[in-house]
């Protein structure tokens, strides 16, 4: 979205595995006017103007990090709005062609959105699940505590295995043996 008598950037970047060598870009408006077109020779050296719109500036560079091959538009009229192609040919690829597009929207003035209506509704969404939470963490207390008062409540059961343990000088009784049931 561009502000009506406003310059803007049209950014494109490119990438390349095998590098480029003799790359053509070009940038078209409503996919038929070329609006500017430009030669690389290579990664070492700036693109070179073949042709451009007066109202085109060329602000990238391809000597950098980036292959940066961005435009500005300068003072944007309501005409200027549409579709807006960066298109890259690159030889050393096998004439590989790359296209990347951006629509613009020219406007009179810039309106600042009235977000209440979002805030409010992300806040109360925000606090059910903090209430949420709270009352898991709650629960969560409320049955660990339960728990822990229960298990101090049981008594403590023993049981016997039958064994005589006296012989080994420990305190015991012995159970008593039956007899095999007779048949």
């Amino acid at each position: 979205m561009a502000l009506n008598n406003s310059d803007v950037l049209l950014p494109c970047t490119f990438t390349t595995c095998i590098g480029f060598q003799d790359l053509v870009f070009t940038w078209y408006f409503n996919s038929t006017e070329m609006i500017y077109h430009g030669k690389i020779k290579n990664k070492a050296s700036e693109p070179v103007l073949v042709g451009r719109n007066p109202r085109v500036e060329f602000v990238g560079s391809t000597t950098g990090k980036d292959n940066n091959i961005s435009i500005v538009l300068k003072n944007v009229e309501f005409s200027d709005a549409g579709k807006y192609t960066c298109h890259v040919k690159n030889p050393k690829e096998k004439h590989a062609q790359h296209n990347a597009t951006i629509f613009l929207t020219v406007v009179q003035k810039m309106v600042e959105a009235d977000n209440t209506v979002t805030l409010i509704i992300v806040g109360v969404v925000g606090g059910l699940i903090g209430l949420l939470i709270l009352f898991m963490l709650i629960k969560r207390v409320v049955l660990f505590i339960i728990k822990k008062t229960q298990d101090g409540k049981k008594e403590c059961l023993v049981s016997s295995s039958g064994n005589d343990n006296t012989e080994n000088g420990l305190a015991g009784s012995k159970a008593e043996q039956k007899a095999p049931p007779k048949a």
